[in-house]
């Protein structure tokens, strides 16, 4: 089993080296009972402890635990206690909330190396929100103890979690924004604008593209609709569409219906 983005999971290879620099940071993981096959995790590959120090990197790995999930299985309940921070370390998560009326809004998509529940760390509190898994998935939990030792002694996890924390004020107030616009269609092209990132050559893409059906829970319309939308932008020859990434050939004709 290994990750799309990161290859924060490896199956071993017999033999195989393992550099200096990561030999303190590569952490065997027991032979999965179904598949017969055992893993290794590279924490240093995991963004927020990429430049713990040995001795912290130490405690995290004897204080770290491994669960896997099934797709669509609840990784976090809304309303549960904050006990612990969690790392993805394979498949997709989505963080979702659930109205009064009963429907489940998504709020954000996590993708290897992602970090989760830290507000419910750092306020001693509950959950605030569901997890749940788009795909089978691997996630790391860190206890809230360590967690709370690393946010306050080590200043590359503090930094780290600053720029996190200060990215999704302001995350979280573009999607707010997003969803007071009444015009369907322009809500998903605002959606896209969004979730899109520049790779090398300056090509902008969607890396780890939802399905329609979650596209249209997240931004509050159906999957009908958000299928029909994306059609549309690839007869337009705006967007090209792959199985779970989606490659913007014409951005500012894109940018220019999102702001129209």
């Amino acid at each position: 089993m290994s990750t799309d983005n990161n290859n924060i999971v490896s199956a071993p290879k017999h033999g195989a080296p393992v550099s200096a620099a990561d030999a303190g940071s590569v952490m065997p993981v027991p032979k999965d009972s179904q598949n017969k096959i055992s893993f290794q995790i590279h924490l240093r590959k995991i963004p927020l402890l990429a430049n713990l120090s040995e001795d912290e990197m130490r405690q995290v790995m004897t204080d770290l635990r491994i669960r896997t999930y099934a797709k669509r299985d609840v990784v976090l309940q809304k309303g549960a206690s904050g006990d612990s921070l969690l790392f993805l370390l394979s498949g997709q998560l989505q963080v979702i909330d659930v109205t009064e009326d009963g429907r489940a809004i998504g709020l954000r998509m996590l993708a290897p190396g992602d970090f989760f529940g830290e507000i419910a760390v750092i306020n001693g509190s509950t959950r605030s929100a569901s997890v749940v898994a788009l795909s089978p998935v691997m996630v790391a939990l860190l206890p809230r103890n360590t967690a709370l030792h690393l946010f306050s002694h080590s200043p590359s996890v503090a930094n780290h979690m600053l720029r996190f924390l200060a990215e999704k004020v302001q995350r979280d107030s573009q999607f707010r924004a997003l969803l007071s616009i009444h015009n369907t269609a322009k809500r998903i092209y605002t959606f896209l604008e969004l979730l899109k990132e520049k790779k090398d050559g300056d090509v902008e893409v969607v890396e780890n593209l939802p399905t329609h059906q979650d596209i249209a829970n997240m931004i509050n319309t159906s999957r009908e609709t958000v299928t029909r939308t994306l059609l549309t932008l690839v007869q337009q020859g705006i967007i090209e569409k792959g199985t779970h990434r989606l490659i913007i050939l014409d951005p500012a004709a894109l940018q220019k219906l999102a702001q129209t």
